[in-house]
């Protein structure tokens, strides 16, 4: 076994043994805090979305700076599900409609609220919902052979038409404030340590399969398709190969593992509103894989646990900051680093790049 992977096993390991150490007495030397369990558990679900935009951008060379959006989409889709499991325990005791639908004048629940009472359904919101809006937009973009900045900027200008759509109170999705207040997830309290043990180990499983899976498509030959697609398109398309199909699938396959990086942050975090739409998130995600290593799964891993410790470090020791690092890494990195850590990495351990 090589050293990287002994490394990424090692990394796991110490992942998975939080959520155990969190359960011991607080004046344990060992113990982790419910802050951190939580935070870390977030980050596993940007570690998700980070895999997700590396597959489209490092692999098929499409850059989405709408990736944020799709990752709101599956926050939505299991939030409303949370929403329906209030019941009559929430503020005004209705027993069919939310607390703000309430407050908001509804009289019945939308029908596209119907089906979010079962979490399979909702689940699977999480992920068609995201993919078949990649799926109209990928198509009518990849037909119109649009790519480069101006498929990015119709990625950007999607997600940012999202944010103001969801920011209104007659879309029934809870306007700025979103959804919040959530009481219960498949029985089990969101309050309870034993619930955010679980939900941390099932954002973390579903990081291995995702990376699992993500590894196995690009060792195959319909992955390297894709990085011959990124890197040249147009004599990819003269040796007879349909590109506008193979881009599709990968971008629609990233955008549903979008969704359920979604859908495992909301009942960890406790709210979704419409600024998870907001472009600013679509643009970190490019910044955390950019700063792992683009076409490196391991590298978007890296980077987006990289760069989330250090907003969470700055953002309590120096918050006005924050922006400007992130804005010094967009312009660094593909200067001093375009291969991103994993390359320095490599160049330090005598490895080709």
């Amino acid at each position: 076994m090589n050293t990287r992977r002994l490394i990424l096993l090692g990394f796991i390991a110490v992942l998975a043994a939080l959520p155990l150490l969190n359960l011991l007495p607080e004046e344990h030397p060992l113990h982790v805090s419910d802050f951190l369990v939580s935070i870390i558990g977030k980050w596993i679900c940007y570690a998700i979305l980070a895999l997700a935009l590396d597959l489209a951008w490092g692999y098929a060379g499409i850059l989405s700076l709408g990736h944020g959006a799709f990752f709101a989409l599956g926050g939505y889709a299991i939030g409303m599900h949370l929403m329906r499991l209030i019941g009559p325990r929430g503020v005004y005791g209705h027993p069919v409609l939310p607390d703000f639908m309430v407050f908001l004048g509804y009289t019945e629940l939308p029908w596209y609220w119907l089906g979010f009472d079962w979490f399979i359904f909702a689940f699977a919101m999480a992920l068609i919902v995201p993919g078949l809006l990649a799926g109209i937009v990928g198509y009518l973009a990849f037909r119109s052979r649009i790519t480069g900045v101006y498929l990015s900027i119709i990625t950007q200008a999607l997600t940012y038409a999202l944010m103001l759509a969801f920011f209104r109170n007659d879309m029934g999705f809870g306007g700025n404030n979103g959804f919040t207040d959530f009481k219960e997830l498949l029985g089990m309290p969101l309050n309870s340590g034993h619930t955010r043990a679980i939900l941390f180990y099932a954002s973390l499983v579903a990081l291995i399969l995702v990376f699992l899976m993500c590894g196995a498509l690009t060792r195959t030959k319909y992955g390297r398709v894709l990085t011959a697609i990124r890197d040249a398109e147009s004599r990819v398309r003269f040796l007879g190969y349909d590109t506008t199909r193979h881009k599709l699938f990968v971008f629609v396959l990233s955008a549903m593992i979008a969704g359920l990086a979604g859908a495992l942050y909301v009942p960890q975090v406790g709210i979704i509103n419409p600024s998870e739409f907001s472009p600013g998130n679509s643009i970190e995600a490019v910044v955390w894989v950019a700063f792992g290593g683009r076409g490196t799964l391991v590298g978007a891993v890296l980077g987006a646990f990289s760069v989330n410790a250090l907003k969470t470090w700055l953002t309590s020791v120096a918050p006005d900051l924050w922006l400007i690092v992130l804005g010094c890494l967009f312009i660094a990195v593909p200067l001093l680093l375009p291969k991103g850590l994993i390359g320095l990495i490599r160049r330090r351990g005598g490895a080709k790049p």
